[in-house]
């Protein structure tokens, strides 16, 4: 999710050029598909139940912000979806270390099993709300400029994108929160009374993830000023 999800979205960034204007029996059947993609993606991610598909799922939905976004070819879409990818790159590897951390402790993913962890592990739930702010892309985050690029972009290109890029981001919002409510708060399961302690190094881990995106919010013209 953090990397080759990534290089597929270079890759477009690379190609889309040749292909610059493009034809709209290429272009419109490929829009469509990435902005119905958003809704449909967003809208698994409220139903399930295992926890690493949940983070999945959530990747394909902002992959397919990205992917509208290149489709139109102008600077400002260009530089959101680079944005939305460098940002969404460490948001999503940090679920996946989180939901790891989770899983090494409970053996299992399924979100009504692991409930109420945050009684347990207050600095890990911490993290869990942190990175879930940030993956709904919360202000001042880059990943809320990178959207906001993108959402600009797609309004300008056609006025009705509007309504499908506001309600993936009200669905983004709501499955995040979803997710975190469902690991964290709640009372715990009393098989999981005995639980191994969190170590340094997956806070350290996490740090790695959180601090880049937060040093990015002082200056993101190292990553939005690419193609401006």
């Amino acid at each position: 999710a953090a990397i080759l999800l990534k290089l597929g979205g270079y890759g477009l960034i690379r190609i889309s050029p040749m292909l610059n204007p493009h034809p709209p029996n290429l272009m419109f059947p490929i829009m469509i598909l990435a902005l119905w993609g958003i809704l449909m993606t967003s809208s698994i991610c409220l139903r399930q139940t295992d926890l690493k598909a949940l983070i999945a799922y959530s990747s394909v939905s902002h992959m397919g912000l990205v992917t509208a976004a290149i489709i139109v070819q102008t600077p400002w879409g260009l530089t959101g979806a680079m944005t939305l990818m460098i940002a969404h790159g460490l948001t999503s590897s940090a679920l996946f270390a989180l939901a790891n951390t989770n899983y090494e402790r409970t053996h299992t993913r399924t979100l009504l099993l692991v409930r109420g962890l945050q009684l347990a592990f207050p600095l890990m739930s911490t993290w869990w709300l942190l990175t879930n702010l940030t993956n709904m892309a919360m202000p001042p985050t880059i990943n809320l400029l990178g959207e906001l690029f993108i959402i600009t972009t797609l309004f300008n290109w056609s006025t009705p994108t509007i309504i499908i890029t506001g309600i993936g981001t009200l669905i983004t919002a709501t499955y995040s929160l979803y997710m975190f409510l469902m690991t964290q708060r709640g009372s715990i399961s009393t098989q999981f009374r005995l639980l191994t302690p969190t170590h340094t190094r997956e806070h350290l881990t996490l740090t790695l993830h959180l601090l880049p995106l937060g040093l990015l919010i002082m200056k993101p013209a190292i990553i939005s000023g690419l193609f401006t």
